[in-house]
């Protein structure tokens, strides 16, 4: 499965050439792929929240781990030490792997897809989207999860602005919606 750094290898003279860059090293790459849960609505259901992460973990292919408050918060009814997320960072060949999971498996399953907004880049050259279900994954069976859920995917790059970004993204076959939502 290690056609998406192949394809990333292949497209860095073509990026270089699009974004002026004059020195290789300056090529914008991936850097890591953070897959993360706000588990708030499962605090008190250590069963669900078990659910949650065994599923994060089979999507990323690594074992996710639970995010636990680090103050209480009495206006979310959050005490310290609660779990209130999950979360998986991935890296190196992992990562691509799930990057090319995604663009060519996942995010076609979407029903009514148009592709994924492009307002989503943080001013560095990241980007984060969001997912409503974590169905769309062929490796999650309808049968073994309790709850359906979202997920918050945050795709960190070397890249230095947000149009560098967009660039990487879009030519690694990040399905982009058209116009300017």
């Amino acid at each position: 499965m290690a056609r998406m750094k192949d394809k990333y290898l292949s497209l860095k003279p073509e990026l270089q050439a699009e974004l002026g860059i004059k020195n290789p090293m300056q090529i914008p790459a991936l850097d890591k792929i953070v897959i993360s849960v706000g588990a708030g609505f499962a605090m008190k259901d250590n069963k669900l929240i078990q659910n949650i992460e065994d599923t994060i973990t089979t999507i990323a292919g690594q074992k996710a781990s639970t995010v636990i408050a680090k103050k209480s918060v009495a206006g979310f009814k959050v005490r310290e030490g609660m779990p209130v997320g999950i979360r998986v960072t991935l890296r190196g060949e992992k990562m691509y792997n799930f990057f090319d999971r995604l663009v060519s498996m996942a995010l076609p399953r979407v029903k009514d897809f148009r592709g994924v907004p492009r307002n989503g880049f943080d001013g560095r050259g990241n980007y984060n989207f969001g997912l409503q279900e974590q169905l769309i994954f062929p490796e999650v069976s309808y049968d073994s999860i309790m709850q359906i859920h979202g997920m918050n995917i945050t795709v960190v790059t070397s890249a230095e602005s947000d149009k560098a970004g967009f660039v990487l993204l879009e030519k690694m076959g990040m399905p982009f919606s058209k116009g300017s939502n």
